[in-house]
């Protein structure tokens, strides 16, 4: 099996900050990373210990997003550059993965 290294990322996002589109729109058109999924949360709190959740009675539009991509290390370092510049410090993770390439 072979497999190439990347750099994960998970960038934690509340919709209320109308944060995601911008990000999706760097990640996608201009810095063409590998892959980007973004989660809809149902429930979290962050640093504040502002609860955000949804339920029947509140439909509410303020759900936490995770937002999540890789690529090769050092083209997420570049990334990682401006997107310092759009998100809060301390809402970032990083981790290294492995890519399963072929047999």
């Amino acid at each position: 099996m072979n497999t190439t290294t990347v750099t994960m990322v998970r960038v934690y996002l509340t919709e209320g900050e109308h944060q995601l589109q911008p990000l999706m729109s760097l990640l996608h058109d201009e810095e063409k990373v590998c892959g980007v999924t973004a989660f809809r949360g149902i429930a979290g709190f962050g640093k504040s210990g502002k609860m955000h959740s949804s339920s029947l009675m509140d439909l509410s539009l303020d759900l936490p997003l995770v937002l999540e991509f890789f690529d090769q290390p050092e083209k997420v370092a570049r990334v990682l550059e401006h997107i310092n510049t759009l998100v809060e410090p301390g809402h970032i993770v990083t981790w290294s993965a492995q890519v399963i390439t072929g047999k």
